[in-house]
């Protein structure tokens, strides 16, 4: 079982410089100012390894504030009301719904997408995932980015 990350709020200045060059190098890859990892390293001054070994543990604390985005897709029974349950259960676990996408069903089954925000989750992925899987009418949920 993995350990929960603990967070600190530090000053930049108090961070060491590497710290700062992958914040800006993944900046520059967020607004296309660089086009290729290989681009936003040079353009920093870091190599490679040092911003694959930081990437995802150094951000700026804004970025922080704004949560996660993570899709889900769901396979329901083509049933009335199962959709309905299911957003009650995003919205019952303090997800914010973005979209909702749903493919017309076939063999009785439809296959749902969900964009949800989950800075405001009470509780885990994991444990929203699995009350999802657990809900009458949903024959399979899954993570598929986030």
């Amino acid at each position: 079982m993995s350990k929960a990350p603990n967070y600190y709020i530090v000053d930049a200045e108090a961070l060491p410089e590497i710290f700062r060059k992958v914040v800006d190098a993944r900046r520059m890859l967020d607004t296309g100012e660089a086009e290729t990892v290989n681009q936003a390293v040079q353009l920093a001054g870091i190599s490679r390894s040092a911003f694959y070994k930081y990437k995802d543990a150094v951000r700026p604390f804004q970025d922080m504030l704004h949560g996660r985005i993570v899709t889900f897709q769901i396979m329901l029974k083509d049933e009335p009301g199962i959709l309905s349950h299911v957003l009650n259960l995003f919205a019952g676990s303090g997800a914010n719904i973005l979209t909702i996408n749903q493919g017309i069903p076939i063999n009785g089954c439809a296959v749902v997408t969900v964009n949800a925000e989950t800075s405001g989750l009470e509780g885990s992925l994991q444990e929203l995932l699995a009350r999802l899987n657990g809900a009458e009418g949903v024959l399979r949920g899954e993570i598929l980015a986030g």
